[in-house]
């Protein structure tokens, strides 16, 4: 092992390396995504929320009726392909067919076998509508199921899409990168077939002084799928082509461009330290910081998740955030109404806690020393989610930090929302509480000060849930109560005498059972 590796090994005391105080980076990061999965989506559709009608004869006003799906196939199958008219209604009604907002019939037109034929109209570039109308049905079938959009991806569309990036008819272009989107959306193994085929630099083309916004937003959503997912995270080289991108779109003054280039950034830094630090390097921190208090949630949320990202890098990457004043903004975070935002406020600073005694300082002297007051409410009071994590950033907090910042700590209120703690199901919340406890109880013996912590965990009751955790099942839990119990708690003498059984003369003990038998004898 290196010497650094073992510098950080060594660095936080009582039994926990640095690995585990930056803990959980993988299921915290599922847990997150999950829920905010409606925040930003993989795929999206173009839905016709207007009463167009959805067959070419309803187009022409003959019957009143609506078509069925095989016979609006089966027109499309039929018609005359030299006769544009024609083949652009017939183009048209399949457009509209899956444009429904409900239930649209995705697989019914992909066993009609009608995708080849949507892709071959793709090179139609002497009839831009068809060729708008052709990919605005595909987009849609990519926006579906995975199997969905790889039939699309299986006709040959992908290439076809990435040509039409480049079509002098915006509409074209803009329905290209909102079918790419959804391909690249659809996971991994999507995402990284069309980034082979040389999306990126067709993509960055579009946008200038000029894009609109509306074309923007999708531009924006487009890099953001490719640059989501993980197992196996998007190659380095696709970061390092993006982020000067991101880095320029991270100042625009639509929130939706803003949001998702964030979620973006959010995924580049959902990775290894080497990940990270090709963000950190962008110098997008600031920006980001400065994000955290634009007042628009939608903003706020993946760049809080960015920076909570980058802090569960190295000590130079979360010094990076404490640089740029991210503390500042931690107060109102974890006083917001917004339970995800509170969450993931803790959820960060519980990682910065788990950083050097410099970063725990700035900690404690944010906001004038109301920020780890703010903690402290949410421990005492929070949601349970919020709770959890504010508890793992006081545990954090009191295992690397020094008597000094303990004592600020303790002033804030901690210790009886720290014992409420003991009372969860969640063993390893329990655990950290146990954990925090101990780190009190030593920095208050040093100081000569721990009957003082003793006395508030005996009159709010904590030291009967302390004792009845030595039973407790988990083995841990009860060698962490016994340790408190018996390092923090002993017997006082006499109360030893009083319990200890009598010695004979030949010292061994000796059970007076008549003088504690009750007259009369025992009565069950």
């Amino acid at each position: 092992m290196s010497n650094q590796e073992n510098r950080m090994k060594s660095f936080k005391n009582k039994g926990r390396d640095n690995q585990e105080m930056r803990r959980r980076r993988a299921d915290v990061s599922v847990e997150l995504r999950k829920s905010r999965k409606n925040d930003q989506l993989l795929k999206r559709r173009n839905v016709t929320i207007d009463n167009e009608p959805t067959s070419p004869l309803q187009q022409q006003k003959q019957p009143t009726n609506q078509l069925s799906t095989s016979e609006i196939v089966q027109g499309l199958k039929t018609v005359n392909f030299k006769d544009t008219k024609a083949l652009f209604l017939a183009v048209q009604a399949i457009r509209k067919l899956l444009s429904r907002e409900l239930h649209p019939p995705i697989n019914e037109v992909i066993d009609a076998d009608i995708i080849p034929v949507l892709k071959a109209l793709l090179d139609r570039n002497d009839e831009p509508s068809i060729q708008f109308e052709a990919a605005w049905a595909l987009t849609n079938i990519a926006s579906g199921t995975s199997d969905q959009t790889r039939t699309v991806v299986n006709s040959g569309a992908v290439p076809e899409f990435i040509k039409l990036l480049s079509s002098p008819h915006k509409n074209v272009s803009e329905q290209a990168v909102w079918a790419l989107g959804n391909i690249a959306g659809d996971g991994p193994d999507m995402r990284d077939y069309v980034i082979r085929n040389g999306v990126i630099p067709p993509l960055k083309a579009l946008i200038g002084p000029d894009t609109a916004a509306t074309f923007l937003r999708n531009i924006t959503w487009t890099f953001s799928n490719l640059c989501r997912n993980k197992n196996p995270s998007p190659p380095a080289a696709v970061a390092q082509a993006v982020l000067p991108t991101l880095t320029d779109l991270i100042y625009h003054c639509d929130n939706e461009v803003l949001a998702d280039a964030c979620w973006a950034l959010s995924y580049l830094t959902d990775g290894t330290n080497d990940r990270i630090q090709q963000v950190v390097a962008a110098n997008v921190i600031p920006r980001l910081v400065h994000l955290l208090s634009c007042g628009e949630v939608s903003v706020m949320t993946p760049s809080l998740r960015a920076l909570g990202n980058i802090v569960t890098g190295t000590d130079e990457q979360t010094q990076a955030v404490v640089n740029a004043n991210a503390l500042g903004g931690f107060k109102t975070l974890l006083e917001s109404k917004r339970t995800n935002l509170c969450k993931e406020a803790c959820w960060t600073l519980s990682n910065i806690t788990a950083g050097n005694v410099d970063q725990i300082q700035a900690v404690c002297e944010a906001s004038n020393g109301k920020l780890i007051e703010a903690l402290v409410t949410v421990l005492q009071s929070g949601e349970y989610k919020c709770q959890k994590e504010a508890c793992w950033a006081v545990s954090n907090f009191t295992t690397g930090a020094n008597v000094q910042q303990i004592v600020a700590l303790v002033r804030a209120g901690v210790v009886p929302p720290l014992c409420k703690m003991l009372d969860v199901k969640e063993a390893k919340i329990v655990m950290i509480s146990l954990d925090a406890l101990n780190n009190i109880l030593i920095a208050a013996d040093k100081l000569e000060q721990k009957p003082k912590i003793t006395a508030v965990i005996e009159q709010i009751g904590a030291l009967d849930t302390i004792e009845k955790l030595q039973t407790h099942t988990n083995e841990e839990i009860y060698q962490k109560a016994l340790n408190i119990i018996d390092n923090h708690f002993p017997l006082e003498e006499e109360e030893i005498v009083e319990i200890m059984p009598e010695t004979n003369p030949q010292g061994n003990f000796q059970l007076n059972v008549a003088a504690s038998q009750p007259v009369g004898g025992f009565k069950f």
